[in-house]
């Protein structure tokens, strides 16, 4: 469930679907959130509506979404509720579930919880209604569980966090502090109306690292980030996989492909090759790239957003687990965060959304026939320094049009060209 607090998504809604979660999963369920005014209005009416499905409820406050996918089987829950909208703005809301695994759920334990909104359902009473309890030391815990995966011994370099104001802003800093490096901080500050705005992972451009050797921003529910190189360079998802995919092979410690999405830039792509590194591609989505990643036994894979999977140590992307590997290979290898993303050179990319006029026909519009050969003649321009992908939207009515080019002009020229032809066949279709 995701919408904008109280006109999408109701407190209604979270306890409709704490009540169903209840019947699907039983036993203890945890619940947690970001910092975003509405979150505690929905977390009651969440725990509310699992309790009264018989469910033991534990509140653990504001927690990053992958410190409830790590806490859950470590506390012996059969499922996590998290309420964020992750890197949209504050008024923005949502509830997910893990699994008490720490996985995502199945899309069939999903249709589960789905058929049973909104019904009649039956409720205990007395002794079989569930209780709601607060855990105070979930952020400690969190922490120790990080750090018991990696500890890098990180002394004196200097580090700079940029916590979005959401739920890192407690956590990161004490997990970093307790690596030794020479800490500064911003976006800790949140006020309830405050995450993401003008800060973390979706404004890493305007972060300042000066006098720093890295500066990471996560996003407002900390299962990303990006880093800032001491030059001032943003070092994106794509680079940072292709960091730890490097220090990984040279250790003898990569299994299986490395696996990320669609929208990887070519420049991973030819590193990856010229590595000899093996990798997968899926489409776009952290669901797709973990499960991917599961069929594979890959130990590592991710999106050029910064969602990160370090298998060897989490069930999804975690943004302060991918930092400190980071910061890990930064340290072991004495190099600087500029040198190591040398490890790939990043090709110019233009993207360009191309609005269709009935919702429905993005697909079939990216599927015509002008299209194709637009693309087909486009593909022979770029050729192997190059390439276009087209991608209708699943949700909106408009087709994205992708084209990466090792020539800027070129790759900016091309892609305009096929958005022109895109265009056109919107418009003969509708």
């Amino acid at each position: 469930m995701r919408g904008v607090a109280n006109k999408g998504l109701l407190p209604e809604d979270a306890l409709s679907l704490g009540l169903a979660a209840s019947r699907v999963f039983g036993g203890k369920i945890l619940i947690g959130r970001d910092t975003r005014l509405s979150g505690e209005m929905l977390a009651r009416a969440l725990g509310a509506g699992a309790a009264s499905g018989g469910a033991d409820v534990v509140d653990l406050g504001v927690l990053p979404t992958p410190g409830l996918a790590a806490l859950a089987p470590r506390l012996g829950a059969t499922a996590a509720g998290v309420i964020s909208a992750s890197h949209n703005p504050y008024p923005d809301n949502g509830i997910k579930f893990f699994s008490g695994e720490g996985r995502k759920l199945s899309p069939e334990k999903e249709r589960k919880i789905e058929d049973l909104l909104g019904r009649d359902l039956a409720r205990p009473i007395g002794s079989e209604i569930g209780s709601v309890d607060m855990l105070g030391d979930a952020t400690r815990l969190y922490a120790e569980w990080v750090l018991e995966r990696l500890r890098p011994s990180a002394e004196g370099v200097k580090v700079l966090l940029d916590c979005a104001n959401g739920a890192a802003y407690e956590v990161a800093p004490l997990v970093f502090e307790e690596v030794g490096v020479d800490l500064t901080l911003t976006g800790t500050e949140p006020t309830g109306t405050n995450i993401n705005e003008g800060c973390g992972s979706t404004h890493v451009d305007e972060l300042d690292a000066s006098g720093h050797d890295v500066a990471f921003a996560f996003d407002g529910d900390a299962d990303r980030v990006l880093a800032v190189d001491e030059k001032g360079n943003v070092v994106d998802g794509d680079r940072i996989i292709a960091i730890l995919a490097r220090d990984k092979k040279e250790r003898g410690d990569l299994s299986g492909e490395v696996v990320v999405t669609v929208m990887s830039n070519l420049g991973f792509f030819k590193a990856m090759e010229a590595m000899g590194i093996p990798y997968e591609v899926t489409d776009v989505g952290d669901r797709y790239v973990a499960e991917t990643m599961g069929r594979l036994g890959a130990s590592l894979g991710g999106e050029q957003s910064g969602h990160v999977i370090l298998s060897e140590h989490v069930t999804t992307g975690d943004g302060i687990v991918t930092a400190l590997a980071l910061l890990d290979v930064m340290v072991r290898s004495g190099r600087s965060l500029s040198e190591l993303s040398g490890a790939m050179e990043v090709y110019p990319q233009t993207l360009i959304n191309v609005g269709v006029e009935e919702p429905g026909a993005a697909k079939i519009v990216a599927a015509s026939e002008a299209v194709g050969l637009a693309v087909a003649e486009a593909e022979m321009r770029l050729g192997e320094e190059g390439r276009v992908l087209l991608r209708p939207s699943g949700t909106e009515p408009v087709v994205r049009v992708m084209v990466e080019h090792t020539d800027e002009t070129v790759c900016r020229e091309v892609c305009e060209e096929i958005s022109r032809v895109v265009a056109d066949a919107g418009k003969e279709g509708s």
